[in-house]
């Protein structure tokens, strides 16, 4: 009995580990131009302007992970303690969260300076990268 209870927790420990690994694209509006190191600035905090338009991150509930892993290159708990030292010291805000690809697509048509990243784009948003 007990090397089954072993073997389901490492089995589920397993599974709970898998990230997500279909295609992720970093998305924003037509006027947006940015690169890939500049997207992870974005995320950051680090970069709040592309030429003249203001950037405005949202971020993706279910494929927030690996898009930290892949882009922004930190875990969670590394990222949100950026985001409260940089609220903390420079008043910033970290970017808004929304639940899936729909109201990330959602916000980029609603303000072009917005960048967020989805598991399909849509054509009227511009696909800054594809990982």
């Amino acid at each position: 009995m007990r090397i089954h209870y072993l073997l389901a927790t490492a089995f589920l420990t397993a599974v709970s580990s898998v990230s997500w690994a279909g295609d992720l694209y970093v998305v924003s509006g037509a006027a947006v131009t940015l690169t890939p190191d500049e997207v992870r600035q974005v995320f950051l905090g680090d970069k709040q302007f592309s030429g003249g338009t203001k950037l405005s991150p949202v971020e993706n509930a279910a494929l927030q992970p690996d898009f930290l892993a892949k882009v922004v290159k930190v875990d969670a708990s590394h990222y949100n303690s950026v985001w409260a030292k940089k609220g903390f010291r420079d008043g910033l805000t970290p970017p808004p969260m929304r639940s899936g690809d729909a109201e990330v697509l959602s916000a980029i048509r609603a303000n072009p300076g917005t960048v967020g990243y989805v598991s399909k784009p849509s054509d009227d948003v511009k696909v800054l990268e594809k990982l």
